[in-house]
């Protein structure tokens, strides 16, 4: 066992001296030892929970003659993070997480490990070190929260924000949003859409790190704390087989993944973290190989914020297992995959058929013939811009208009609240990209406050930051070069015309390239906004969001 390198020989008498000190017994120092990460805390909703699911997990280890060895990773939530400096440190923290468990798992020699987890950057940086690190590993989340209920309707925390802007627009009452706020957001669990986290849990069930039911088990039900003793089990028994995760992440995974992504109409940030996580399994995942798996992928269902139904409905038309099968008859699933269930992904989907024809369309009857995601390209965005499509208007699939342009999300939703956006405006929010914000905040609220103010059929947005899973509009993201690197988003100016074409993928600016190469030798680069702390390093080794928003290894 590769334990035995902390436990065997007479020159070990030390560390399990040390052990000791811990209190484990021979017994337990003969098992394989797992280490347990428990990202737990007391100010992320979906991670209220992780001691129960973390205790389950622990249980299920010893059930298999394993150890449990637990140890803590961090988790923000975007949610609290939202609209202020603090979402700068956001994506940021998923380079912290994978490095931290790199750092335990070496350091300890652990044998294998449960990675408990729930929210948006917790999942890919876990996924990271598990490729990065690659001893036998499993993922549990926490499970996705319930949708809150108010006047006989299913709401989430969209809603709330929604709400903000339609308080704004002159449509809603505070008293109003008050019982919105009260009740959006119901208990434990990641928020209860098709968001970051539950997007990210889904494809991590898809690619084979996480047993049946990792991405839909509500956070509540005891089927959630009966997956995490299984996974506990399996945990131990792979190292046993000794089956890892580079033998389980292949690209063909990774194709499963996109193509789950397309189907399920997934967060767009799914783009900034499935190549992350390639990265660390030593696979190449670019922007033209997404576009490739849209076009092909049916999109067979709408979760909130893209449509009325949420996790729970999912979990209750067929889970995970019912889409994959549905795709497979179109043969758009690798059926012959390992997974960490010990079974292969056609053994888990075999059977499985859709229980709610509502939540799940058939391929035969899908919502749209391709993904749910867009890369769009152009003279605006030579290496890349990313659109929720299946959350656009039919109306501003194509639209052009002038630029609206400013250097922070404070000054566009400033511009926003005080109603000088106008109908037809492109609204350009800049700098705000993985080395200029830094950190390429998640920004929900001008997108919110665009649904809010009844505008989502006559305004875009576009940026070189991102947009919240919880976004629904034409929000393009991700505009790569970005400014603060010269990219030619740094060189809009107010009044230029913008021309968006979803559904050829074009994203380009009405000047003449000579104009475009003037102005950007007039560019001058902006003076940091950071100039201390984590981020300053982070913003000088942060790739381009097209690249994932990796750290480079140079």
């Amino acid at each position: 066992m590769r334990s035995d390198s902390i436990k065997k020989g007479i020159e070990k008498a030390p560390h399990r001296s040390l052990l000791r000190a811990l209190g484990y017994i021979d017994q337990e120092l003969e098992r394989p030892m797992i280490g347990v990460v428990n990202s737990f805390n007391e100010i992320v909703p979906g991670h209220i929970h992780l001691n129960e699911i973390t205790a389950a997990v622990k249980a299920g280890v010893r059930i298999a003659g394993g150890t449990p060895v637990e140890f803590p990773a961090i988790a923000v939530c975007d949610g609290i993070a939202m609209n202020h400096s603090g979402m700068k440190y956001s994506l940021a923290s998923r380079e912290l997480i994978a490095d931290s468990i790199e750092v335990m798992a070496e350091a300890h020699q652990f044998d294998g490990l449960v990675m408990v987890a729930s929210c948006d950057k917790v999942v890919p940086g876990m996924l990271m070190a598990a490729a990065r690190v690659n001893i036998p590993s499993i993922i549990i989340s926490g499970g996705p929260m319930m949708a809150g209920r108010l006047h006989g309707e299913n709401i989430s925390l969209s809603t709330v924000f929604e709400g903000a802007g339609k308080v704004r627009a002159g449509k809603m009452t505070e008293d109003e949003l008050y019982d919105i706020e009260d009740s959006a957001c119901p208990g434990c669990g990641s928020c209860s859409g098709m968001f970051t986290a539950n997007s990210m849990n889904c494809l991590t069930e898809v690619m084979g790190m996480a047993l049946p039911g990792n991405g839909t088990i509500p956070a509540v039900a005891a089927a959630r704390r009966r997956l995490a003793k299984l996974s506990g089990i399996r945990a131990v028994e792979l190292v046993r087989e000794g089956l890892l995760p580079l033998d389980i992440m292949s690209i063909k995974a990774f194709e499963n993944g996109l193509t789950m992504d397309m189907a399920l109409g997934c967060s767009s940030n799914t783009v900034l973290h499935l190549p992350a996580i390639a990265y660390e399994a030593g696979i190449t995942l670019d922007l033209e190989m997404i576009n490739k798996v849209s076009a092909k992928t049916p999109n067979l269902c709408k979760l909130s914020p893209m449509g009325n139904h949420y996790m729970q409905d999912l979990d209750e038309a067929g889970g995970i297992p019912a889409v994959m099968e549905e795709l497979a008859k179109k043969n758009l699933i690798h059926l012959d995959l390992k997974t960490v269930s010990g079974k292969s992904v056609g053994s888990i989907i075999a059977g499985k058929r859709i229980m709610r024809q509502d939540v799940i369309r058939s391929v035969d009857n899908p919502y749209s013939s391709s993904g749910g995601i867009a890369i769009l390209k152009g003279n605006l965005a030579p290496d890349g811009a990313v659109v929720k499509k299946a959350g656009v208007e039919p109306e501003m699939l194509v639209h052009s208009g002038p630029a609206r342009v400013f250097d922070s999300e404070e000054q566009a939703v400033e511009a926003l609240i005080a109603r000088k956006i106008n109908k037809g405006d492109v609204v350009v929010i800049r700098y705000e990209g993985p080395k200029g914000g830094p950190g390429m905040r998640e920004m929900l609220t001008p997108t919110a406050t665009v649904m809010g103010l009844g505008m989502d059929k006559e305004v875009a947005l576009i940026t070189d930051g991102r947009f919240s899973g919880a976004t629904r509009g034409a929000s393009i993201g991700h505009v790569s070069p970005e400014a603060a690197e010269g990219g030619p988003i740094a060189a809009v100016r107010e009044g230029d015309i913008i021309d968006i074409n979803i559904p050829e993928n074009s994203i380009s600016i009405r000047i003449s390239d000579q104009d475009m190469e003037n102005r950007l030798k007039e560019w001058q680069r902006p003076e940091p906004r950071v100039t201390k702390g984590y981020l300053v390093r982070y913003s000088m080794l942060v790739s381009s969001a097209s690249a994932g928003a990796i750290l480079k290894k140079e």
